[in-house]
C-alpha cells in the first residue's frame, strides 16, 4: 500500500468476497464524505481504500465502526478475502457454486485472517487463481475445494493432497495460519515445507479423507470485456472502471441510492479495480444512464487499457500504464489473451502474464520485463525477457514480446480458445527439463533467451557460465540449482 501524500493516511474496508450489499457501501460512503474525502479506490484486492487526512483519522475509524463496518486501519495486515463470485452468471455459468454457497463460507469466517485467501472457481478468468497465501479453487465435486498453498514472500506453491469442504473452508484457514505464522523460519527449506506444514496441520485439525483424485483443470486464459451495459439471460449487468482509478463518492452515493431504488441488492467488486452491478432490469436502464450521465462517467474503453493492473494507490506505475498503453495503441499492437502488471515493489501480488518491474539500486530509472513461461497469468513460472530497459524503450520491448507471444500461438487465439477453452494440466504439459533458477528470489536462467543484457547471448549453455550472477538479485552462479520445470504448465508443486 503506497501514498505519496504525507497528509493523508489509507485505511481500507474490506469487502469479503467483492460483494457489498448497496445499503452498507451508503453507510461507508457517507462516513466518508462527513471526513471530507470526495474520491475513493478500490484496491486489486476487491477492497474499497479510503485516503483520509490525518487529523480525520481517528473520527472515521469511530464513525465506520458505529456503522459495523469492517475496516481495516492497516491495510496490509489484514487483507480482504477475494472471490470469484463476481464474474458468476456474468462471464460464465457455474456448476455448483453459487451466491449462497460463495455467501455461506464468508459467513463462517469468525476471525479476520492475516493470509490472503482467495475462492475461486477454476472455469473463469477473471479473477486470479494463485494470488492468494490459501488458494481454494472449486473442484468438480459439488463442495469440495483444491487447496493450493503459497508460502508467503515465495511464488512456491504446494498442492493440498486433500480436498476441502465447503464448511471446513474457514476451519482449514486458520488452521494453516495458526501453524504457519507461528514459526515462519522452520518452513524455509520449500522443498520439504508443503509436507512439513500439512503434517502439522493434520496433528492438530482433523482433515477430510477425500484425497485430490486427479489434476486440476485449469482454463486458457481470457480476459473478458468488463466494461459497459451488458446482456445476462433476460437482465443487464453494468461494469464501471475508472481511468484514474477514483469514483466520487458522489457518484457511488448516486450509484447505491438507483441499487436500493430498482431492487438490486448489491454491487461486486473486482480484481481490475472496477465495478459490476448485477441484475438489471431492462427497464430500469434509464435511471442507470441517468446516473452514468449526471457524473459523466465513461463506460467503453478500449480492451487494451483493461487488462493491466497496478498496485494499490501507486500513481508512478498508474502513469507508467497509460504511457504504455498509449504507445501500444499507436503502434496497433495485438494484445488480446495476455494481461500487464507494473511492479515498484517487491512482494505485491499482482497478476500478469506479462510482469514490468523496476530495478532498484540503479542511477537511473531502469526496468525489467518478465513474462509466464507459457504466457498464462495463473502460472508462477517466469522468465526475464530483459532488464536494465530504459522508460522510453518499454513499449517497444512490450510489442517484440507481444509479437513473441503470438509467434509461440502458432494460430488465432480465438480458434484456440473457442476449439479447447479448458484444458487439464496433463494435457498441456512440456517435456520435463532440468533448468538453473535462482534459490533467492526463483528467477530462471533460460538458454534459449541467455541474457543479452550481461553479453550471453541465446543458446549459451548454464555449465559455460561459472560467473553468472542473478539478473534479478544479483546472486552469484553458486547459488543456483538445477530445477526441474514443471510438467504441469502453471503449476509449482512441492510434492
Amino acid at each position: 500500500m503506497q501514498s505519496t501524500d504525507s497528509s493523508l493516511s489509507i485505511i481500507a474496508v474490506n469487502l469479503p468476497g467483492g460483494i457489498v450489499p448497496a445499503g452498507d457501501l451508503l453507510a461507508v460512503l457517507t462516513a466518508a464524505e462527513a471526513a471530507g474525502i470526495e474520491q475513493v479506490q478500490l484496491g486489486h484486492r476487491q477492497q474499497l481504500l479510503l485516503a483520509v487526512e490525518k487529523p480525520r483519522r481517528k473520527a472515521l475509524l469511530l464513525a465506520l465502526t458505529a456503522a459495523g463496518v469492517l475496516v481495516e486501519p492497516e491495510p496490509e495486515l489484514h487483507p480482504n478475502i477475494v472471490s470469484s463470485y463476481v464474474g458468476e452468471d456474468v462471464f460464465y455459468n457455474a456448476t455448483w457454486l453459487r451466491e449462497g454457497v460463495y455467501k455461506d463460507i464468508l459467513d463462517l469466517f469468525d476471525y479476520r485472517p492475516r493470509l490472503k485467501i482467495n475462492l475461486v472457481d477454476s472455469r473463469q478468468t477473471f479473477v486470479p487463481l494463485f494470488t492468494g497465501h490459501l488458494n481454494f479453487i472449486a473442484a468438480d465435486t459439488s463442495n469440495y475445494w483444491h487447496l493450493y498453498v503459497r508460502f508467503p514472500r515465495t511464488g512456491q506453491l504446494y498442492a493440498w493432497p486433500h480436498l476441502v469442504y465447503s464448511e471446513d473452508v474457514p476451519v482449514i484457514s486458520a488452521a494453516v495460519e495458526r501453524v504457519l505464522l507461528a514459526q515462519p523460519t522452520q518452513f524455509a527449506n520449500l522443498s520439504v515445507a508443503g509436507e512439513q506444514l500439512h503434517a502439522q496441520v493434520s496433528a492438530v485439525q482433523p482433515l477430510g479423507q477425500r484425497l485430490v483424485a486427479g489434476p486440476l483443470a485449469l482454463p486458457a486464459f481470457m480476459l473478458p470485456y468488463y466494461e459497459g451495459f451488458n446482456r445476462s439471460g433476460q437482465q443487464l449487468w453494468l461494469g464501471i472502471y475508472r481511468r484514474n482509478e477514483l469514483f466520487t463518492v458522489a457518484f457511488l452515493q448516486d450509484l447505491c441510492r438507483v441499487c436500493l431504488q430498482t431492487r438490486v441488492g448489491q454491487l461486486c467488486t473486482t480484481p481490475w479495480k472496477s465495478l459490476i452491478v448485477k441484475g438489471i432490469a431492462p427497464a430500469d436502464r434509464a435511471l442507470w444512464d441517468a446516473v452514468l450521465c449526471r457524473h459523466r462517467v465513461n463506460v467503453r474503453h478500449a480492451a487494451n487499457e483493461l487488462n493491466w493492473q497496478v498496485e494499490d494507490n501507486c500513481p508512478a506505475g498508474l502513469a507508467l500504464k497509460h504511457e504504455l498503453v498509449r504507445y501500444l495503441n499507436d503502434e496497433d499492437v495485438r494484445t488480446y489473451q495476455l494481461c500487464f502488471a507494473i511492479k515498484t515493489q517487491p512482494q505485491t501480488g499482482l497478476f500478469g502474464s506479462i510482469i514490468i518491474r523496476t530495478q532498484p539500486g540503479r542511477a537511473t530509472e531502469q526496468y525489467e520485463i518478465l513474462h509466464t513461461r507459457d504466457f498464462n497469468p495463473n502460472s508462477r513460472d517466469f522468465v526475464l525477457f530483459r532488464q536494465h530497459v530504459r522508460r522510453d524503450r518499454l513499449g517497444w520491448y512490450l510489442a517484440e514480446l507481444c509479437h513473441l507471444f503470438y509467434e509461440q500461438v502458432g494460430a488465432a487465439p480465438e480458434e484456440l480458445a473457442s476449439e479447447n477453452p479448458t484444458a487439464a494440466i496433463d494435457q498441456i504439459a512440456v517435456p520435463p527439463a532440468l533448468l538453473p533458477r535462482c534459490r533467492r528470489c526463483f528467477t530462471v536462467y533460460d538458454v534459449a533467451y541467455g541474457d543479452p543484457e550481461q553479453g550471453v547471448a541465446p543458446g549459451t549453455p548454464w555449465n559455460a557460465l561459472p560467473n553468472y550472477q542473478c539478473p534479478t538479485c544479483e546472486a552469484p552462479a553458486t547459488d543456483f540449482e538445477l530445477w526441474e520445470e514443471p510438467t504441469a504448465v502453471g503449476i509449482i508443486n512441492s510434492n
